[in-house]
């Protein structure tokens, strides 16, 4: 039986407490399931947080269900597509720095999904190149971009 990603997300919620209306479209890499509620920042928590462990939890419920699901993005009254866009700005002004004055620029530490982000934004550019490394005592990593040879 296929997984229903949207009716899962609504369980999910409602048993959490959350009255909110959940609305799933396609993504080129998966699926959108956007979330409109009244209390949205205790979902999205202290930047992204909470979003993002309830994204991953989600994500493995419908794995367990459906090993061919696409993967499921989940947003709360728009805040990825804004965090996602402030992400590649900055990704687009540390490349500049790069090109600028061949400098390596190193991004803040962050999560696997927002470093996807960086990478995917800069990946066509032929005059920087980006890295993930490992940061001490935490489990994110830097990105590290520096100029192609």
């Amino acid at each position: 039986m296929p997984a229903n990603a949207k009716a899962l997300t609504e369980e999910f919620l409602r048993l959490l407490g959350f009255p909110c209306t959940v609305e799933s479209s396609q993504l080129d890499d998966g699926m959108l399931i956007d979330i409109q509620c009244d209390d949205a920042g205790r979902l999205i928590g202290r930047q992204g947080q909470t979003l993002s462990e309830m994204q991953y939890l989600i994500n493995r419920m419908i794995f367990q269900q459906d090993k061919e699901h696409p993967k499921i993005t989940l947003d709360v009254g728009g805040y990825r597509s804004q965090a996602r866009e402030a992400l590649v700005q900055k990704a687009m002004e540390a490349a500049e720095k790069v090109r600028r004055w061949g400098d390596i620029v190193e991004l803040e530490p962050m999560n696997a999904f927002d470093r996807r982000i960086v990478h995917n934004a800069l990946k066509d550019d032929p005059g920087v190149e980006t890295h993930s490394v490992e940061v001490d005592g935490t489990v994110k990593k830097a990105i590290l971009l520096r100029p192609k040879h």
